[in-house]
């Protein structure tokens, strides 16, 4: 499925919530993605209100833990490579399409 949905995309906006990084597909979406030569960027949500009002704590950023070599050759966290933004705290409602043509020029 994961690879079905990944098909003639270009960018990979990997939403953060308080338990993405320990979801056993989330790693595997964003290795693919990198393999596919997509842009990637991650978006914090936990600010956003569910249907009850509630917003969860901040998790952590699934990118943090995942590495590849950077063009010196050197190892670096994928957090490093690529931008993070927080939904709430810097305006995703304006910004989310800036966000994601930024990702996919790098």
């Amino acid at each position: 499925m994961i690879d079905d949905g990944l098909r003639n995309t270009s960018v990979t906006c990997v939403l953060i919530g308080a338990e993405t990084a320990t979801r056993k597909w989330v790693k595997y979406e964003i290795e693919q993605s990198l393999e596919r030569g997509n842009g990637l960027l991650g978006v914090y949500i936990n600010g956003l209100r569910d249907r009850t009002g509630l917003t969860d704590p901040r998790g952590a950023n699934p990118l943090d833990d995942m590495y590849t070599r950077n063009a010196a050759g050197l190892t670096v966290s994928l957090s490093v490579l690529f931008s993070t933004y927080d939904y709430t705290l810097n305006d995703g409602y304006g910004n989310l399409g800036r966000w994601i043509e930024e990702a996919a020029r790098k």
